[in-house]
């Protein structure tokens, strides 16, 4: 009994999934730009860059959605923060 509902919950997933790379296409794999272009260090001043990672709500983008890797999204985190505090980036929009 208990196999069958897992074999039940499996096959539901797998619907699923099929579904959504039907409708959207097969997701791609992502990639952190920073460790493709061998950008040696993230600046805070670069404020084209860092636009990029903040959503349109001024939240930072996180790896899930950007695709950068832990050592880069803590780098970039940390720019952002810099950036905010003396006043290249806003905490909100006015």
């Amino acid at each position: 009994m208990i196999a069958v509902a897992m074999y039940k919950r499996e096959r539901k997933t797998l619907v699923k999934r099929r579904d959504k790379d039907l409708e959207f296409g097969p997701m791609r794999k992502k990639f952190c730009r920073f460790c493709v272009e061998k950008v040696k260090d993230i600046d805070y001043k670069d404020i084209k860059r860092l636009e990029k990672f903040i959503n349109d709500r001024l939240k930072m983008i996180s790896r899930k959605y950007s695709g950068t890797c832990a050592k880069h999204q803590r780098k970039v985190s940390t720019a952002i923060k810099h950036a905010r505090y003396i006043g290249l980036l806003p905490y909100v929009r006015t």
